[in-house]
């Protein structure tokens, strides 16, 4: 498959950059998701939300894609939650590694997924599409999240109802967390919604925002820049209609230098 399988020497063939880490649970939802998790370097930090580059080394030669760490920043492991393209240059290889397998992981991790670049506001919108809840994933698991905001809304569309399941089991766990289930009680919602099936609610989160389903379904006022800050993480498309909907609103991007109503992540796997 490739060469990380036991990773013996791999270390003196990197670059000074690159950590090598082992693959401690694997975890397959469906045909086209699943999720891992490799050993934390003791050195490496970064902020939830954030990206990080991961990677195998096939035919002699390290491969690289940007992942969002599922996990938060406090936890001992690293989660990365993928899809799985079966002629993608690192995922058709990453699909099929076990427990005990190595992973490249690089130094540095970066990302606008953050807590940082956001105002303060009452309310904060994650609205994800398929592997885009991974960064969420991380942020809904940090404590500053429910510190800054009153409510914490994340919105999951994908096409398959089998394809929510990583989102729902990753909420019903908060719940019952011992660090973060208390502060999350009662301020953090799921919303679900499918595009290819019958379903509850059906659609595209861009629809479900115009037509108004979204906050009629959650009790909330429309989207307000005053009271509402936004995160949006999914394909390319998605993001560009999402981001175009909340500018229509009188949102502003922010970023790490300059804090404002919303933020997007640009980071994809191939």
């Amino acid at each position: 498959m490739n060469q990380i399988i036991k990773g013996a020497g791999l270390e003196n063939a990197l670059p000074a950059n690159v950590f090598v880490e082992t693959v401690t649970e694997v975890t397959h939802f469906t045909d086209r998701l699943f999720r891992f998790k490799i050993t934390r370097p003791a050195s490496f930090r970064f902020r939830s939300g954030e990206f990080v580059m991961i990677g195998l080394m096939l035919d002699g030669k390290p491969l690289f894609r940007a992942y969002s760490m599922a996990s938060p920043a406090w936890d001992e492991e690293l989660e990365f939650f993928s899809i799985k393209v079966p002629d993608g240059p690192l995922t058709q290889h990453l699909q099929k590694i076990r427990v005990g397998d190595h992973i490249l992981l690089k130094k540095k991790s970066t990302g606008t997924l953050v807590l940082d670049a956001l105002s303060p506001a009452k309310r904060l919108y994650m609205f994800s599409s398929g592997t885009g809840i991974a960064p969420f994933a991380s942020l809904i698991r940090d404590p500053e999240t429910y510190e800054k905001f009153e409510e914490v809304i994340l919105t999951h569309t994908t096409r398959e109802i089998a394809e929510l399941q990583y989102g729902e089991e990753l909420v019903a766990d908060i719940s019952q967390d011992p660090l973060i289930g208390e502060v999350a009680a009662g301020k953090l919602h799921l919303y679900n919604s499918v595009t290819r099936e019958s379903f509850t609610r059906e659609g595209r989160i861009t629809h479900l925002i115009e037509s108004g389903k979204l906050f009629s379904d959650l009790s909330l006022p429309a989207l307000d820049p005053a009271e509402d800050r936004a995160m949006i993480c999914g394909s390319m498309h998605m993001i560009a209609d999402t981001k175009s909907l909340l500018e229509k609103r009188g949102f502003e991007e922010g970023a790490n230098n300059h804090p404002a109503d919303f933020v997007v992540e640009r980071a994809f796997v191939g």
